[in-house]
């Protein structure tokens, strides 16, 4: 089967949850034996080559924040139906409000939206920016031969939203299993086990600031807890360099913070293995993969209270109130003054990632979903 993967940056990701899901749903797939194209911006990737057998094909975009991804959108859809696809993948809301195309140049194939996050919650979009995310959650319930939702919250926000019955397929991670090198920590003065880490794309709704506060809040009234503890910040701008400012701002004079900008590769997997633990104060979600990553290695994550995140945190991490930076300070202190607590849960979190959220088993229940749309199409809304 012949499937593109639209939405995307691009991959290798480099930065971004939806371009980590796509670039490891693309490669299980192509393992599996499927020919993938998965359509990448050069602004974002480059050089633009074939990548764990995956075809990776570059085409154009309005490189600005508002027409970005819907430009690339349009672009990546045409290409693919030259390409005489079956099955036309698109990821994300913004991408959906272009899902009705294929219908029209390629009709014979199936359509597939993975419906990410709401992403109109977003504090980074204007109001028709907004208005625009509200339709592409519309036509990505209505429009494609089959939904896919991330979370369970999501499956359920389009049951109720728009009385559509979508098919949940949770975000994934590896259990990573290689050594790491700890010489990769000395460009940031991170020392093993002596740092939290946050890793996000640094836009407002991640709440990097709100994390940045309650670090300050907790140094200044208990400094004899954090002690030589630091607190790691892993991730860039995604047109959000104002915002980016602010956090410089807020973290000035601050040795303790260590805002690291984008990192991957093997610097990005010695920031996860070195981690005393992770936090993820984010204040709207899909299901998040960073947070996946980190139980994955066998991190204990404190996160914020929206439903998205205790899917995955409730039971096998920790929680706070969401946007408190009292309540963050008060978890923070507990867990740097608890290191057996913050062991133990980090290893039942590992155990339950690698049960329940492993690629190979999301790549197959994909597959499945594909087969299905072409054998039985009639079935289309109701895969349960």
């Amino acid at each position: 089967m012949k499937i593109a993967m639209i939405g995307q940056k691009g991959i290798p990701a480099r930065s971004g949850g939806i371009e980590r899901h796509v670039e490891e749903l693309s490669a299980e797939l192509a393992s599996r034996g499927h020919e993938v194209l998965v359509f990448c911006r050069s602004w974002y990737t480059w050089p633009i080559r074939p990548h764990r057998g995956v075809t990776c094909i570059k085409t154009r975009s309005i490189h600005s924040k508002h027409l970005d991804a819907i430009t690339h959108t349009l672009t990546a859809t045409i290409r693919a139906a030259r390409e005489k696809v079956d099955v036309f993948h698109f990821h994300g809301v913004g991408p959906a409000l272009l899902s009705w195309l294929p219908k029209l140049l390629r009709p014979s194939a199936k359509v597939v939206v993975t419906f990410h996050c709401i992403d109109r919650h977003h504090k980074k979009w204007n109001l028709l920016a907004r208005t625009m995310l509200y339709i592409g959650e519309r036509l990505a319930c209505s429009i494609p031969d089959a939904t896919i939702t991330v979370s369970k919250t999501l499956e359920t926000y389009c049951r109720l939203s728009y009385g559509v019955t979508t098919k949940y397929i949770p975000n994934g991670t590896q259990i990573p299993l290689e050594d790491s090198d700890k010489g990769l920590l000395e460009p940031f003065e991170l020392h093993s086990g002596k740092y939290l880490l946050m890793c996000a794309r640094l836009v407002r709704h991640k709440g990097a600031h709100t994390l940045i506060q309650a670090w300050r809040k907790l140094k200044t009234t208990h400094p004899e807890v954090v002690g030589d503890m630091k607190l790691a910040i892993v991730g860039g701008s995604a047109f959000t360099d104002a915002y980016v400012s602010e956090l410089h701002r807020l973290a000035k004079n601050e040795p303790s913070i260590v805002l690291t900008g984008n990192q991957s590769g093997e610097t990005l997997h010695s920031l996860f293995s070195n981690a005393y633990a992770a936090v993820h104060p984010s204040e709207s979600e899909g299901l998040p993969i960073a947070v996946l990553e980190e139980m994955g290695y066998g991190k204990c994550v404190l996160s914020s209270d929206i439903p998205e995140n205790l899917e995955l945190t409730q039971d096998h991490g920790l929680t706070f109130t969401t946007g408190s930076v009292t309540d963050l300070a008060d978890k923070i202190k507990m867990m740097i003054e608890s290191p057996d607590l913050v062991k133990a849960v980090g290893a039942e979190a590992r155990t339950h990632i690698a049960k329940y959220y492993d690629w190979k088993d999301i790549a197959e229940t994909t597959d499945y979903l594909y087969e299905l749309l072409w054998l039985e199409p009639e079935l289309t809304k109701q895969i349960t």
